[in-house]
């Protein structure tokens, strides 16, 4: 075998793993040609939650960057308004299939939760955590942050009714 048949065989080794291993990363993947494939979908009130959590992450998302700490009734006003468009939307999703769903904030658990559970320590420079209704707002480095939002949640569908009380945190770094 010649030198340069040798280096073509080499190459062509090369492209096969490459090959194995796309192919193993598209495998590990997966295809879901229907998002109602998830583990949730047939636990309305785990897909409601789900949903809420992303609800709480698009709404708190800007607000640091828009809102200073002496404008924080402002950003609990405009998140607030944000939250009921994307409540209503979560409320109404599975109607045609029997499902309803009712979300309201929750004032006293978000009470409790500020104070027991806001993000404190040491090296931390945050504020303490007021609330306005079922917000949970801290000042952090002069910038108003969402925390958290608490809820109450009731699902109704033909296997029965589930309500529970949840506090959902936006995805954010602590610190």
């Amino acid at each position: 075998m010649t030198r340069r048949g040798q280096l073509v065989l080499a190459a062509s080794a090369v492209v096969v793993v490459a090959l194995v291993a796309l192919l193993a990363a598209y495998l590990q993947l997966g295809y879901a040609a229907d998002v109602r494939a998830g583990a949730d979908y047939d636990d309305p009130a785990a897909d409601a939650q789900r949903a809420l959590v992303r609800a709480v992450h698009g709404a708190a998302a800007d607000v640091p960057e828009n809102y200073t700490w002496e404008q924080r009734n402002a950003a609990a006003t405009a998140v607030r308004a944000d939250l009921d468009g994307r409540f209503e939307t979560i409320e109404t999703a599975r109607l045609e299939e029997g499902i309803a769903r009712s979300i309201e904030e929750n004032a006293t658990r978000a009470g409790e939760w500020a104070d027991a559970d806001c993000p404190d320590g040491p090296g931390r420079e945050f504020g303490a955590c007021v609330t306005d209704g079922g917000l949970v707002l801290q000042e952090r480095a002069d910038r108003t942050h969402v925390v958290a939002v608490a809820v109450d949640l009731r699902v109704t569908e033909e296997r029965g009714r589930t309500e529970l009380t949840t506090v959902l945190r936006p995805v954010e770094d602590d610190g």
